[in-house]
């Protein structure tokens, strides 16, 4: 019998944003919360803290792990309502860093692998078993929401980390892609928050002292956003809630647009690659 709380999975749980969900949807109960962390210790004193979670160790960037959390998450309500694609790290490495010019580089660029397999190809793993699993959510769950962690660094150039910049651009352009097919094949609404700096074991406590300490988001902040995200609607009015980048600055959110077209044809080349439009050609 399909369980009448809803489900909730959640990468990178036991701590930082993704505790903060974590913990606001126990609050609002009715719902069956599923942590997915790398740190043992961590994920079991958060899920023993919590009404209705579970905690499952995880390595996002073990597809088979990923694979069998997602079937036994979904096996045990049959139902998936939720997933929140937050696992990510950042650069520590200085990307700028010269070599003696009597030697080789050194490769592969160092931290490059773990910081694009884990902030985009887990994310992108994350958010293709949602879609498998919320497909077969029965129609009574029909609102169903992933939500996926960006950055400000997703819209802005950073000097400091060029690689984990690159990963935040592209998980916003990820996302975009995804979110029109997402919500009219299965009901499912995907957004990216985007926050500034939000004071998590992302960083060392010496390279958050790099930043003003004042401009910082409240972690309760993003937990806000998020929980709107999954209620689909904003309170002023926005609307359905899908394909939002939403920018998180201190106490304040914001939507952010895409590019616009430099001119008609390039937006009808790039409406010529929309999955309807491609859809309509093959059945000419």
């Amino acid at each position: 019998m399909m369980s009448s709380n809803k489900v909730a999975l959640i990468t990178g749980g036991a701590s930082g944003m993704g505790l903060a969900v974590s913990t606001s949807l126990s609050n609002l109960g009715g719902w069956d919360i599923h942590i997915l962390d790398l740190h043992a210790e961590r994920g079991q004193q958060t899920a023993s803290s919590l009404n209705n979670a579970t905690f499952h160790q995880s390595d996002v960037t073990s597809e088979s792990s990923l694979s069998s959390i997602f079937k036994t998450v979904y096996n045990s309500k049959k139902r998936l309502d939720f997933v929140f694609a937050n696992a990510g790290i950042a650069e520590h490495a200085n990307f700028f860093e010269e070599t003696p010019v009597d030697e080789a580089p050194k490769l592969p660029v160092k931290g490059m692998h773990a910081i694009v397999d884990i902030n985009l190809k887990a994310v992108i793993t994350t958010s293709y078993l949602a879609l498998h699993y919320m497909r077969q959510s029965p129609s009574t769950s029909s609102d169903k929401s992933l939500v996926i962690t960006a950055s400000c660094g997703g819209f802005y150039p950073s000097q400091y980390a060029p690689i984990y910049t690159a990963t935040k651009h592209a998980v916003i352009g990820f996302m975009r892609s995804i979110a029109p097919y997402y919500h009219t094949s299965a009901g499912v609404r995907v957004n990216a928050i985007c926050p500034g700096t939000v004071k998590t074991n992302l960083l060392t406590t010496e390279e958050w002292n790099n930043f003003p300490e004042e401009y910082f988001t409240p972690v309760e902040k993003i937990a806000e956003v998020v929980v709107m995200l999954i209620g689909g609607r904003d309170a002023v009015g926005e609307g359905v809630l899908n394909g939002k980048a939403v920018e998180i600055s201190g106490r304040n959110h914001y939507y952010r647009e895409q590019a616009e077209f430099c001119d008609e044809p390039m937006r009808a080349v790039m409406g010529a690659t929309e999955i309807v439009a491609l859809e309509n050609a093959q059945d000419v």
